[in-house]
C-alpha cells in the first residue's frame, strides 16, 4: 500500500464507483496482473469512517428499496442482467488481467453473473408467504427483507461469488454493501457501475474497496448491517461468526474444502483420469471445490496413475488471454509461496506438468503420492495446482478416507454401479457431490458445505429465504 494525494480515482461525486473520499491523502493498493506482475490500477483503500458512510447510505436506501413494487424490482434486475450481457467480453477481459483467469473461464464467470441476475429477477414476484390453517382466525406469513447485507468477496472467483450474494439479496428487498478482495477489485467496481446504469437507486448496491481488517470487519461490528456473507478461509470465517454473535447477526459462510475425487475399480478409468485434472487444476487449483484428494481403489491404482500422467503433462498452462490455455497463473506472489511450501525438495512428486518461467506467479500442475493420510498435503487445503493420490481398499474404506477431514464442501464419485453411487453419495459428508463428473455449482441448485466448509446455502430456489425473516400474522375472525 502507499499514500498518495487525491486524484481522479476520487473525482466525480456521482458515486459511480460507490467510493466516498474525504481525506486530503488516501491510501491506495497497487493491483497487479498475475501473469506479468505489471501494475494495472491503483485502487483506494477505504477507511472505517467511509465504510460507515456507505452503510448509512445503504440503510437509507433500504427504506425505499424494500417498498419498490415486486414487478419493478424484477424489471431493474433484468435490466442489470442485460447490461452485464452487453458488457460480457469487457468483464471477462478485466478478470483475465486482474485475476489471471483463462479467457474461457472468465467469459463463463461473467455469463454466470448475468444468469444469476436473470434467475433471481423472477423471484420478487414469487416471494410467497403461506396461509396456515388455524382455529379462530386466519394465519399468514410474510418474507420480510433483513435490511443492509454486507458481502465480502474472495479473490479466487470475484465475479460469480459477488453475484451469488447480491442478486438474491436485492431480489428479496435488501440493500447491499459489497467489499471485493484487495487484490481483485476490478470486476466488482465495473459491476457497480453497471448496476447504476441499469437504474438501481444509489445506495442499493455499493461497492467499497479496502482491507478485510477495516472494511470487512466493520460489516461485522456495525449494527446497521443485518447480515454478513463471507467466502474465504475457514480461519477468518470463524472470526466473523464469533464477531457476529455479539449482535446475533446472521451469517452465510462459504469456507475451505479438501474434497475427494473417489475412483472405483468398476468406473471408466480412461474418462476418470482424463477429467481429473479439470477437477483440481481449474483456476490454478484456487477453488474451494477443488478435488485435491484423488482416492483410487487399490486394484486399479497403478493403472490410473499411468492414465493420469499424460493428462497432467498435457494440461496447457500459459497466457490466460490465449483461447486454448487451460490454466493461468496463481493470483499473487503470496499464494505462490503458500503452494510452493507444499512441494519441498523431498516431496513425493509422482509427476508434474509444465508452466512458463519468467514474470508471473506460475506453478506447474503437480501430482503427489504421499505414504501417509496424515501428510500435510493430504490434510490441509493447498489452494493451488497440487493434488494427492491415495489408494483405498473397498467402499467402506473410500468413505472413511473421504470423510477424514474437517471439511465437507464438494466431491466426485466415479463408478458404473448406480447403487454404489447413491450409497457413497449419501455416506460422504459433503454439501455438493457429483457422479461421473466434476460439476459442483449450478445457479438453480443450492450450494454450501458441511462441517467447517461453512454454514448456510447460496443459490437455488431457497436462497431468498436466507435474506429474509419470516413474519407470522394471526387475524382473529371470532
Amino acid at each position: 500500500m502507499r499514500k498518495r494525494r487525491l486524484s481522479s480515482l476520487c473525482e466525480g461525486g456521482d458515486g459511480r464507483l460507490s467510493v466516498i473520499c474525504h481525506d486530503q491523502y488516501m491510501t491506495t493498493f497497487d493491483v497487479l496482473n498475475p501473469a506479468t506482475e505489471a501494475i494495472i490500477a491503483s485502487i483506494k483503500q477505504s477507511t472505517v469512517a467511509e465504510t460507515d458512510a456507505a452503510i448509512d447510505a445503504a440503510a437509507r436506501a433500504f427504506e425505499s428499496w424494500r417498498h419498490v413494487a415486486p414487478a419493478d424490482r424484477a424489471r431493474l434486475l433484468r435490466r442489470f442482467a442485460d447490461l452485464v450481457d452487453q458488457n460480457l467480453e469487457q468483464l471477462a477481459q478485466i478478470e483475465v488481467a486482474n485475476a489471471g483467469h483463462t479467457i474461457g473461464n472468465a467469459r463463463w464467470e461473467a455469463g454466470n453473473v448475468r444468469d444469476v441476475l436473470e434467475y433471481y429477477a423472477a423471484a420478487p414476484e414469487r416471494n410467497l408467504g403461506k396461509q396456515i390453517p388455524v382455529a379462530g382466525g386466519i394465519d399468514i406469513t410474510f418474507n420480510e427483507p433483513l435490511g443492509v447485507v454486507g458481502i465480502i468477496v474472495p479473490w479466487n472467483f470475484p465475479m460469480p461469488i459477488a453475484g451469488w450474494g447480491f442478486a438474491p439479496a436485492l431480489a428479496a428487498g435488501n440493500t447491499v454493501v459489497l467489499k471485493p478482495a484487495e487484490i481483485t477489485p476490478m470486476s466488482a467496481l465495473r459491476l457497480g457501475e453497471l448496476a447504476l446504469e441499469a437504474g438501481l437507486p444509489a445506495g442499493v448496491l455499493t461497492i467499497i474497496t479496502g482491507t478485510g481488517s477495516e472494511v470487512g470487519w466493520r460489516f461485522v461490528t456495525n449494527e446497521k448491517v443485518a447480515k454478513v456473507c463471507f467466502t474465504g478461509s475457514t480461519q477468518v470465517g470463524k472470526k466473523i461468526m464469533a464477531g457476529a454473535a455479539e449482535q446475533v447477526k446472521r451469517v452465510t459462510l462459504e469456507l475451505g474444502g479438501k474434497s475427494a475425487n473417489i475412483v472405483f475399480g468398476d468406473s471408466d478409468l480412461e474418462l476418470a483420469a482424463a477429467r481429473a485434472p479439470y477437477g483440481v487444476f481449474d483456476n490454478a487449483g484456487q477453488d474451494c471445490c477443488a478435488r485435491s484428494r484423488i482416492l483410487v481403489q487399490r486394484s486399479v491404482f497403478d493403472r490410473f496413475l499411468e492414465l493420469l500422467e499424460p493428462a497432467v503433462k498435457g494440461f496447457k498452462v500459459g497466457d490466460p488471454a490465449s483461447e486454448d490455455t487451460e490454466m493461468g497463473p496463481l493470483v499473487s506472489a503470496a499464494q505462490l509461496g503458500v503452494v510452493r511450501s507444499f512441494v519441498p525438495d523431498e516431496a513425493p512428486v509422482a509427476f508434474q506438468g509444465s508452466a512458463p518461467v519468467g514474470p508471473g506467479f506460475w506453478f506447474p500442475p503437480t501430482v503427489l503420492t504421499p505414504q501417509s493420510p496424515s501428510d500435510r498435503a493430504v490434510v490441509e487445503e493447498i489452494f493451488g495446482p497440487v493434488v494427492v493420490v491415495l489408494p483405498f481398499e473397498d467402499e467402506a474404506d473410500a468413505i472413511r478416507l473421504a470423510n477424514d477431514t474437517v471439511y465437507g464442501l464438494s466431491g466426485s464419485i466415479w463408478t458404473s454401479d448406480v447403487g454404489r453411487a447413491i450409497r457413497v453419495a449419501r455416506a460422504v459428508d459433503s454439501g455438493n457431490l457429483s457422479v461421473n463428473s466434476h460439476s459442483s455449482v449450478r445457479y438453480s441448485t443450492p450450494f454450501g458445505g458441511f462441517k467447517q466448509s461453512g454454514i448456510g446455502r447460496e443459490l437455488g430456489p431457497d436462497a431468498l429465504l436466507s435474506f429474509s425473516d419470516v413474519k407470522n400474522v394471526f387475524i382473529a375472525t371470532e
